[in-house]
């Protein structure tokens, strides 16, 4: 058992789960959210992914649930269902002891399985804004006991034009509850967000400084045209031994362009973008991981909360605005 997440807080229970998976020492914004949000104190995450911000906000919700009480307890909003379905996973993983019931929901998934469930009971709802409005509006989802609700990777929600859907859900919960705001930035709109719907909210800033792993080799080339991009990489596909390889790109349109080129070049590869249900998006990466692809062209929307152990090589194909998404 781990003495260091015990001194923040947290119950016997849950410090043992945490040993179990192998965590040792806390992250810098899990030993500084955690204690605040045991004390019930709303927060503002200023964290990147990585940073074991899911964590730091799972663990006082799981700590602070209401055993045997009705109704949802705790939401948490994500940007993609990717990111939706790991949370839930890792509140399932850290609440095992303690028979917690978690439901992730998205779209691109029929909505009876997911409304039975609700139907059943459920502790902690984990979702997607435009499923989870839709299933308000379709009165299968009550959120009049929820106490905390965390907003996840909230500059991702604004760029992806989820903000109105947001503020009408959070219209749907109490207002005496806690509210965990995270995102990398604090542009404007979030700022207003915060102030509209937090109570006198603590800010925890965590520097990105090493948020890249120390032990990846990193490149780049230099190609004085556009159109000379994909020699250049093929030309690294046919000298160097890839395993696997993630390719970013700036589009939608994009990911399948490339993908048609690499696959007439004799490379295997398939395209991750916005455009596929779920289950084709499940299928894709299942392919990927068992290494039935060599190749995923994806865009950083689609890829955002991904966790792909094995990677040989990443590139970043078209360079993203915002260097923080390198």
């Amino acid at each position: 058992m781990t003495d260091e997440f015990a001194q923040l807080g947290l119950q016997p229970e849950l410090v043992q789960t945490v040993s179990d998976l192998g965590y040792i020492t806390p992250t810098p914004i899990q030993s500084q959210i955690i204690p605040l949000m045991l004390e019930g104190r709303d927060v503002i995450g200023h964290a990147q992914t990585g940073t074991g911000k899911t964590a730091a906000f799972v663990l006082p919700i799981l700590q602070t649930m209401e055993r045997g009480q009705c109704g949802i307890q705790a939401l948490v909003l994500a940007p993609t269902r990717e990111l939706a379905m790991q949370v839930a996973k890792a509140a399932n993983e850290y609440g095992r002891c303690l028979n917690v019931r978690v439901l992730a929901v998205y779209g691109g998934q029929p909505y009876s399985p997911q409304i039975n469930r609700l139907r059943q009971g459920v502790d902690i709802v984990v979702g997607t804004p435009g499923r989870l409005l839709d299933l308000i509006e379709k009165g299968e989802l009550d959120l009049s006991h929820v106490n905390t609700v965390v907003i996840d990777e909230a500059d991702e929600m604004l760029s992806m034009g989820f903000i109105e859907d947001i503020e009408e859900i959070l219209k749907s919960i109490p207002s005496e509850r806690q509210t965990a705001l995270f995102s990398a930035t604090i542009p404007p709109k979030i700022s207003s967000i915060a102030k509209k719907y937090m109570h006198s909210p603590q800010s925890v800033v965590i520097e990105s400084k090493h948020l890249t792993v120390d032990a990846i080799d990193h490149r780049y080339c230099l190609v004085n045209k556009e159109a000379e991009k994909l020699a250049v990489l093929t030309r690294i596909f046919e000298v160097e031994i890839i395993t696997s390889a993630l390719i970013f790109v700036r589009t939608r349109v994009g990911t399948s362009d490339l993908v048609n080129e690499l696959m007439g070049r004799g490379f295997p590869a398939e395209a991750l973008n916005e455009d596929l249900n779920q289950q084709t998006r499940e299928q894709v990466l299942n392919r990927f991981r068992r290494n039935q692809t060599t190749v995923l062209v994806a865009t950083d929307v689609a890829a955002r909360g991904l966790d792909i152990d094995d990677i040989s090589h990443v590139f970043n194909y078209d360079l993203p605005e915002d260097p923080e998404l390198y």
